[in-house]
Parts: structure tokens; sequence; C-alpha cells
């Protein structure tokens, strides 16, 4: 039954392209990852280069993960936002413009911080792929990119084209707003609901689903959906969702329904994950030398700007507290703490605003690898975390969204991907670096 059952759920992220093929009980029976480089030419930019990434990336991871199988259907996620200029052919005509890119800056539409959808990043982006190729044939995001590689349909999901708006109103595109930033609505990609079929990969192959925003596909499957759970994502981007009973305002935070029905998440991305320590310690030593809990200096994680809760592109990293004690291990969990840091940030700030208490963190992301990273989340937050047993949850969840446009699952199937979720490890707290960890989170908060 299971292998009769395969799907592919392909997440395009910011450092690599994943991909799992996955049964009907959710085990993994092969997976992908193919990596590609986030270009970041000056401090205000970050890029892609559309066809290695958004393009060739997806084809290439499933092929890998399809080899002697018989898949029924594909997903793609995406992280968001992102923008490209592409010609007839689906293929780039202008650098591919992620998230916090200074292009998408604007004041002239929405508010100047917020969300993606608050802050018309999206009207940015636009303007700035018309002005680089004004004889563009689209301005589409990575799913729809991606999307039009494998089954040559340019189409995007709803939940993606809200990250758009206001050039996206809920229902449609938003022609006179388009125009407005000197594009066409043709240009744009056709819409479609999450977990529809919206096409076939090849003349006799699976069915391709619509796709969606990778968050999402992680919330799909990743468990974390009782009142009291912190779903945690360890990847290039640092998310951090709170799981509350009703809706709460959280300054600096995002509020958004959660997928369990009757629930709601709290928090938002951050750049304190995997881009940051990766640059953080990329010049350090390896070592095998453990840090001592009471020598280790405090990072402000911020190499390129803050998302929630300052929304503010212009901060920058600062190492304080540095001192002639500290070694390439201090260095090491001062960055791994920095990241621990944000995440408890979000979940002070919820308990502050509400009677709400943290029972667990549910952690996914490929971080979770990463016993250092997880182990100082642990130890800042003081919260016990469930890791998952599949690190891609992004492609996990995306694999689920293709058995629903497969027909597989009702087309109300969409939050039952929890059955899926497995937990691989749990990591508590070490009582010895409490105190010290204690110290470093109030100068790290109130700088």
């Amino acid at each position: 039954m299971a292998q009769s059952e395969v799907t592919v759920g392909i997440d395009i992220g910011t450092s690599s392209v994943k991909a799992l093929a996955v049964d009907a009980d959710g085990q993994v029976i092969a997976r992908a990852r193919v990596p590609h480089e986030v270009r970041i030419p000056d401090p205000e930019s970050f890029e892609h280069d559309v066809d290695v990434a958004w393009r060739a990336g997806p084809q290439r991871a499933l092929e890998q993960v399809t080899d002697g199988l018989e898949v029924l259907g594909v997903s793609v996620a995406a992280m968001v936002p992102s923008l490209a200029a592409v010609d007839n052919n689906g293929r780039a005509l202008t650098t591919g413009l992620l998230y916090g890119d200074a292009r998408g800056r604007t004041d002239t539409v929405g508010q100047s911080d917020g969300s993606p959808a608050e802050n018309g990043e999206l009207f940015g982006f636009v303007r700035a792929c018309v002005s680089a190729a004004p004889e563009a044939k689209g301005l589409w995001p990575a799913q729809a990119v991606a999307n039009f590689a494998l089954s040559g349909e340019a189409v995007l999901d709803t939940a993606t084209a809200a990250t758009a708006m206001p050039l996206f109103d809920g229902r449609k595109w938003d022609s006179a707003l388009i125009e407005s930033a000197g594009a066409q609505v043709e240009q744009f990609p056709t819409l479609a609901p999450i977990g529809v079929a919206i096409g076939q990969i090849g003349k006799s192959g699976p069915v391709l689903a619509s796709g969606c925003i990778d968050a999402f596909a992680e919330q799909l499957v990743a468990g974390a959906n009782a009142v009291g759970d912190v779903l945690v994502i360890l990847g290039t981007t640092l998310i951090v969702w709170a799981v509350v009973a009703e809706p709460v305002s959280v300054p600096g935070y995002w509020t958004i329904p959660n997928t369990a029905a009757g629930t709601f998440l709290v928090g938002g991305p951050s750049n304190a994950g995997g881009l940051f320590w990766n640059w953080a310690t990329s010049w350090l030593p390896d070592t095998n030398t453990p840090a001592h809990p009471e020598r280790v200096p405090v990072w402000e994680p911020y190499p390129r700007g803050e998302r929630t809760p300052f929304h503010d592109p212009h901060r920058r990293a600062v190492l304080f507290d540095l001192d002639l004690t500290h070694d390439a291990a201090a260095l090491r969990r001062a960055a791994f703490e920095a990241s621990g840091f944000a995440v408890r940030r979000v979940i002070d700030a919820v308990r502050d605003s509400s009677s709400w208490v943290p029972n667990r963190i549910v952690a996914t992301g490929g971080g979770i690898r990463v016993d250092e990273w997880v182990q100082a989340v642990a130890d800042t937050t003081g919260v016990p975390m469930d890791c998952v047993s599949v690190p891609e949850g992004g492609a996990l969840g995306s694999a689920w969204l293709a058995r629903i446009a497969a027909g597989l699952e009702a087309p109300t199937a969409m939050t039952e991907g929890s059955r899926w979720a497995r937990i691989g490890r749990r990591v508590e707290a070490d009582p010895a670096w409490a105190d010290a960890v204690e110290r470093r989170y109030e100068k790290f908060r109130t700088r």
C-alpha cells in the first residue's frame, strides 16, 4: 500500500533545495539536498540565481528522489517573499530578490514595518524587476518559477500570494495597483488554492500541486498543535511561533491562525538563525574544548538587520563583553546562545501579554541536526525541546499537500498532516548553565 502511494515534497530554501519521497504513513523513502548560493553583493542585497535555485534545483532534487519510484503527486514550497522577472521560457531576466533585500523597501504602499503583506515588500520588488527587465514575460515568485519548470504551468498558491498584499486583495491580483508599479496583471502567475492539482509533470507523470509557503508546510506536520507548544524552525531563518488559544496582540510580532483549528500562532521570523551563526562561526577553528558557562560573551545577532520584533533592516551585529578569557569555544557558544535568546524573547513577549504558559518547544528544520544549537536553545529558554524525527519539515509538509492534490486525501484534510508528526528526541536544559545564561539574557534583552 505505502509504495503505491508515494508523494514528493520539495522545499526551496535560502541555502538549498530539499526533497523527500514519502509513503502513505509519512515514512521517508528517499531524500535529496541540492545546495545553492545566496548572493550578498552588498549589505543591502539578498539574492538568488533564479535558474540555479528556483528552476534547476527543484528539477535535480525531484530526479534524485524519484529514481525507481512510482510517484503520484508533487508539491513545492519556498521561502517568502521572493520575486524575479522571467522570459517566455521561465528563465531569469533578473536576479531573484529575497526577503529583506533593500529593493523591497517602500513607504508608498502599506506600512514601513511588519510582515511582507503589511509593508508592501513585493510592491518594491515588482518595481525593481520591471525597471531591470521591462520586457519580462513574467514576474514570478520562486514557487511559480519551479511550478513552470516542472509542469509548464506558472501557478502560485493563494497563501504565498497573500504575502504580496496589497497587490493581492485576498481573491485576485489587484490590476490597478500592479499597473501603478509599472507592471501588468498578465505578468503575474495564475492563482490557485493550496493543495489542488494544477498540472502534470511530463506526459504521464505525477500531478503537481499548487505549492505553499515553507513555514506553512512545516506547521502542517510538526505537531505543535496544543496551547503552550512553541514551534521553532531552526533554518537559515529562525522562525518562532507560540501556540495560543485566542488572538493576542504582542508588540512587534505577528498573530495568525494556526493550522490546528481553534488555535493561533504568535511570533515571526528572525535573522538570528543559521545564516547568522554560520557567518559568526565561519572564521573560528574547530575545537573539542567545551565552553565555560561563566566565560561567554554576548552577540546581538543582526549582521543584516532584524525582522520581528524590531523590523529594522539597519541594525547590525555587535559582540560585547568580549575579554581575554574567551576562546573559540566561547565565541561559538555565544553565537548559538544569541539564537536561543531570540527564541526566548518571543516566549517572554507572549507570556507578558497574556496568561499563556509555554509547555514545550517543538523544533524542526535542518538545525536540529546541530547539537550545539539545540542545546543552546534549550539552555537559554529553560523549556524542554522535542526535535522532530524528519528535519526537512517544509518538504514533508509539501508531500502531504501532494497527497491531497493526487486525490489520496480529502480536500478538507489539510490539517490532518499532523498524523505524520513524530518526535525523534527530547533535549532538556542543562542546569549548570542556568545562572550564567540568565545574566547574559538580561544584557541581550535590554540592549
